[in-house]
């Protein structure tokens, strides 16, 4: 190695031979010390188990943190649940609560270079209201009747009804966020395609390898606070393991996020003392959705023994380690409208049993499995096969429903097969989250009138399923905050009485970085905040 680098010095000098001897006399326009003065760029790397994707802030096709990098919306949610401006300045709400009319931010470019004004507003949200299917989950796309263009800076939406959670859903991270003019398709259908991810954010995608890396760099035209860093670098690593080599090789600056790495991996890395972490407080809850309209857990008896058999207290230890609390509801009691009397259905491993003989579930002799009617109690349980806490927690939970005579059959798939059977309702149980914030209650409340999630397949079954929608419709309109509190309190006790959905912990995020890094904070599950982050 030493040869190799005196022979580059040697090629050097003669080359800056050269430019002196070819320069000589002339006089330079460059300060002395400019190269002492050279900035050296900050490059921040970080691992993520899936490619970004296409990045089409209309589609779902896409990493949400990759996103949020790169495209911003009018609105954004503060700390506590506050509306904050983002690009757009003010708003105003008339008194019938149907016209939202917004002062849009001056002077804000796109990363091309282009203007950010009204004209542009309205061909974004045109675009995702012409492919309204694509976005029956959110329920703002369904109540938006027009959009108008006030003056350059001035953009007005009118609903067909006051629709409560408005400003929290121009908060989200898609699909309602904007794509430069010329991002846009020849058709102009941002539903089929992009041209290229432009946007306002403060990240321009510089390159990407699919499946390898991407790059980002700083927008330069960004109107906001700029980045302290000069280019982030993610690398696509699926295995948790490599993920955690990689970072103590110093291969990466940050693992950040629920699920890349196990919880027994951070507690080591926490306690090894080499590096800086942190929890972030509960964002959302780990739940598994158990399908009323499929197999044995159509059996309401079935689905409750399934809640009772569950040692969630030896999952929180084994897993957890203690940074996540036991959740005993399908949202946490800190969320609007969700501050409900609900049971808590604690471990009885011989109120389960007593369910299932109950239902006809036998368990004949010398047998593992109860039986009913030559068939065995079996359930296939669904999970992301990349996310490492989720493939603990079934592994635990295929063990302990074993002790009441469940076989639990586990399938771990890749994260598109996972996303289809969520939709088309091939699973008996599926883990997953709810949506957290700004997202919790009501987003996912209304998403469960669509087979857009779990959460619609989970509820199919149920013999009051169509009025547990006609209220869902009334609750996200109606504008009496008694009225709503009372309809919330009908919809989420009867899907906790349905047992449809078995909650098990406040889901909370994880973030190990190396001591040279600071800045590190939480906002949402949905992002990485890296504005603040800096490298000493």
């Amino acid at each position: 190695m030493r040869k190799n680098r005196f022979y580059l010095s040697m090629t050097a000098l003669v080359f800056i031979c050269a430019l002196l001897a070819a320069g000589c006399g002339a006089p330079s326009n460059k300060p002395a010390n400019q190269e002492t003065e050279m900035k050296e760029e900050k490059v921040f790397t970080i691992a993520w188990q899936r490619d970004i994707g296409v990045l089409n802030p209309h589609l779902y096709n896409s990493q949400m943190f990759a996103q949020d990098f790169i495209y911003e919306n009018l609105l954004k949610y503060g700390k506590d649940g506050k509306i904050e401006p983002a690009l757009a300045e003010s708003w105003e709400i008339s008194e019938d609560g149907k016209e939202y009319t917004f002062t849009l931010r001056k002077g804000v470019k796109f990363s091309d270079g282009s203007d950010f004004n009204a004209e542009i507003v309205k061909k974004n949200y045109d675009a995702v209201l012409k492919a309204k299917d694509n976005h029956s989950w959110l329920e703002l796309v369904s109540q938006i009747e027009s959009t108008e263009v006030v003056d350059p800076y001035t953009f007005k939406i009118t609903l067909s009804n006051p629709y409560y959670p408005a400003l929290q859903e121009l908060t989200l991270v898609r699909p309602m966020r904007f794509l430069g003019a010329a991002g846009f398709p020849e058709s102009g259908e941002t539903s089929e395609e992009i041209k290229e991810p432009i946007g306002t954010g403060p990240w321009v995608l510089a390159e990407h390898k699919k499946d390898e890396y991407a790059v980002f760099v700083r927008n330069e035209h960004y109107w906001g606070t700029k980045p302290k860093i000069d280019k982030v670098i993610v690398k696509v690593i699926p295995d948790g393991d490599t993920i955690t080599a990689a970072f103590e090789n110093k291969e990466i600056d940050m693992i950040y996020g629920s699920g890349l790495i196990s919880m027994d991996t951070f507690n080591h890395l926490r306690e090894s003392g080499n590096y800086d972490t942190q929890i972030s407080h509960p964002l959302l809850t780990r739940v598994i959705g158990l399908n009323s309209n499929k197999g044995v857990t159509n059996e309401l008896p079935v689905r409750l023994a399934l809640q009772y058999a569950v040692n969630k207290p030896e999952i929180i230890d084994s897993i957890f380690y203690g940074t996540e609390k036991i959740a005993h509801s399908l949202f946490a009691k800190n969320f609007p409208y969700c501050d409900i009397n609900l049971e808590e259905r604690e471990f009885n491993l011989e109120k389960a049993q007593q369910l299932l003989e109950e239902a006809g579930w036998k368990n004949p002799a010398g047998k593992e499995f109860r039986e009913k009617d030559g068939k065995t109690l079996e359930i296939d349980m669904c999970f992301d096969g990349a996310n490492n806490i989720d493939k603990t927690i079934v592994q635990i939970l295929q063990a302990q429903y074993k002790k009441a005579g469940i076989k639990l059959n586990l399938i771990g798939e890749e994260s598109q097969s996972f996303a289809q059977r969520q939709k088309d309702g091939n699973f008996g149980m599926i883990i997953g989250e709810t949506w957290g914030t700004p997202y919790d209650p009501h987003s996912m409340v209304a998403s469960m009138r669509a087979p857009s999630h779990f959460d619609y397949q989970a509820q199919a079954g149920l013999p009051m399923k169509k009025e547990i929608d006609e209220k869902i419709g009334q609750v996200l309109i109606t504008t009496d905050e008694v009225t709503r509190q009372q309809m919330y309190n009908e919809i989420l006790g009867t899907l906790h009485d349905q047992a449809v959905y078995l909650p098990i912990s406040y889901t909370t995020n994880i973030a190990v970085y190396h001591k040279n890094v600071e800045g590190v904070e939480f906002n949402n599950s949905y992002e990485i905040p890296l504005i603040n982050i800096d490298k000493k």
